[in-house]
C-alpha cells in the first residue's frame, strides 16, 4: 500500500506484471475511488462547462462522455477529464486525484456567471470500481441489468450493477476494453466481489501505470501539466476552437495552434535491458533535445520503453537515452505502443 494524493491505496496486491498481463489477456478489477467526481448540474450547466473546459461538453447527448481538458488562461493544462452527461441538466467531471481540488474551485469560480448552473463535489458520495481487459464485457453482463455489450465506447449509463444503482461508463485507462462502475461507497464491496466471483484478481497502482504508458496515455505531473499545452501533448484534438462563444484559454490555445508546437510527444523504444525512467535526458548525438517524462519496462512488447518530449526540429532524431551516464540507442515508434485492435 502506498500514500496516493492522500489516499492509501495498492501498489500491488501480488506482482505487477502478472496483473498487467491479466488486464491484456482475461480482466482485472481497480479500484478507483480516489479519483474526484464533481456534479455540474441545472439550465446553465453545459454553458458553464462550455466556457470552463477547451471542448464542447454541451454538444453531447445523454449517456455520452468526452474527454476534455482545463485549461488555464496562458493555454497550460491544469487537469486532463472525462465529462459525462448524465441527463440533459446533469454532467459529471472526473478529475484526478492529485486535482481534485484546483478542478473543483475552477469550476466553481468558471461557472460563477452562469446563474443557472450548481458545482457539487461528490467524491467522497461516490465510489468508482472498473474492470479492465477483453472479458471485461462478458464478466459485468452476467451481474448487470444494462446491455452492456451493446454499449459504445466512451458512453455510460445507469443501471444495477450486483443490485445496486450505478452509472456505468465503457471507459478505462489501460488501454484495454472495460468499464467503470461509478456507486455509492456502501455498495463498492458487494459490486467488487460480484465481478470477483469467477476468480478475476485485482490489479494495482503499478500494473496501471505500465498499462497506460504501453496505450500512450498521459498522466498529469509527466506528460501533461501547467507548462504543457495541449498541442504539444499532441492531443490538439481536444481544443475545440469551432465552438461558439469564448471559454478560458482559447486566445492562448489559438495562437498556439497557429505558429505550431515547440516540443512534441514521442514513443520510444529501448534497444538495450536498460530501463528509461522519468526526467532522464534523451540524446541527439550528443546534444540533449528533451527529457523522458514516462518510462518502464513493457511487458507485452518485451523491451523497456518511454514517453518524452523532445524539440520540434529534433524531432526525426535518431535518439538515445541517457540511462544513469551511458547513452542506450533508441527507436522512435508512433504512440501507442500498444494497440488492442491490431491484437494477434
Amino acid at each position: 500500500m502506498t500514500d496516493f494524493a492522500g489516499w492509501l491505496m495498492p501498489l500491488r496486491y501480488g506482482g505487477e506484471t502478472a496483473e498487467h498481463d491479466a488486464v491484456r489477456n482475461a480482466a482485472a478489477l481497480f479500484d478507483l475511488s480516489h479519483m474526484g467526481e464533481i456534479a455540474v448540474t441545472g439550465p446553465d450547466a453545459g454553458a458553464a462547462l462550455d466556457y470552463a473546459v477547451c471542448g464542447w461538453p454541451s454538444a453531447l447527448p445523454v449517456g455520452g462522455a468526452r474527454y476534455t481538458m482545463l485549461c488555464a488562461p496562458d493555454g497550460g493544462i491544469l487537469d486532463d477529464l472525462i465529462v459525462y452527461r448524465q441527463a440533459d441538466e446533469r454532467f459529471l467531471v472526473v478529475a484526478n486525484a492529485v486535482n481534485t481540488a484546483v478542478v473543483l474551485g475552477e469550476l466553481r469560480q468558471r461557472s460563477a456567471e452562469f446563474g443557472a448552473a450548481v458545482v457539487t463535489d461528490e467524491t467522497l458520495s461516490t465510489g468508482l470500481i472498473s474492470i479492465q481487459g477483453p472479458n471485461g464485457p462478458g464478466i459485468l453482463s452476467a451481474v448487470t441489468d444494462l446491455p452492456v455489450g451493446q454499449m459504445r465506447y466512451y458512453t455510460g449509463a445507469y443501471g444495477l450493477v450486483a443490485g445496486c444503482p450505478a452509472w456505468v461508463a465503457r471507459t478505462g485507462y489501460t488501454g484495454e476494453d472495460g468499464f467503470e462502475i461509478f456507486c455509492a461507497p456502501a455498495d463498492c464491496e458487494r459490486v467488487w466481489d460480484a465481478l470477483a466471483a469467477g476468480g478475476v484478481p485485482p490489479a494495482g497502482l503499478a500494473a496501471r501505470d505500465t498499462l497506460r504508458l504501453e496505450a500512450g496515455m498521459p498522466l498529469y505531473g509527466s506528460e501533461l501539466g501547467p507548462d504543457v499545452t495541449p498541442y504539444e501533448a499532441g492531443l490538439g484534438r481536444v481544443v475545440r476552437l469551432d465552438k461558439p462563444g469564448d471559454f478560458v484559454g482559447r486566445s492562448a490555445l489559438a495562437a498556439r495552434a497557429a505558429e505550431g508546437p515547440r516540443r512534441v510527444l514521442i514513443g520510444l523504444v529501448l534497444q538495450s535491458r536498460r530501463v528509461p525512467r522519468h526526467g532522464y535526458p534523451v540524446l541527439s548525438g550528443t546534444s540533449e533535445v528533451g527529457l523522458v517524462t514516462s518510462g518502464g519496462p513493457s511487458p507485452s512488447l518485451g523491451a523497456p520503453i518511454a514517453m518524452a518530449y523532445v524539440a520540434a526540429d529534433a524531432a526525426a532524431g535518431p535518439f538515445s537515452v541517457d540511462v544513469r551516464g551511458r547513452a542506450e540507442p533508441a527507436a522512435v515508434t508512433k504512440l501507442p505502443f500498444y494497440d488492442r485492435r491490431k491484437r494477434q
